[in-house]
């Protein structure tokens, strides 16, 4: 069963979360407000041990030579996006 509580938010935070119920995003702020507090927990709970296997392939293809500069790749980002955006 929930528990009524008043809280004080700062302006900026009200507005977003009345743009957010308005956008229909949530049904009310304080459905705002458990999806937040959720999210938070399972954040903060999170070990990132899903993340291992993804980390570990990374490793394994940098040594294996998998790397490209940062510049290089932008570069290839940039001719990408621009063939998209001219079709």
């Amino acid at each position: 069963m929930a528990e009524a509580m008043n809280i004080k938010l700062p302006t900026d935070q009200i507005g977003w979360l009345e743009e957010q119920v308005a956008a229909g995003h949530f049904t009310s702020i304080d459905e705002a407000l458990v999806v937040a507090v959720a999210d938070l927990m399972t954040i903060q709970n999170d070990d990132l041990v899903w993340a291992k296997p993804f980390v570990d392939e990374a490793h394994a293809s940098v040594a294996r030579g998998g790397v490209v500069p940062g510049d290089e790749f932008l570069g290839r980002l940039d001719l990408k996006l621009a063939a998209l955006r001219s079709r």
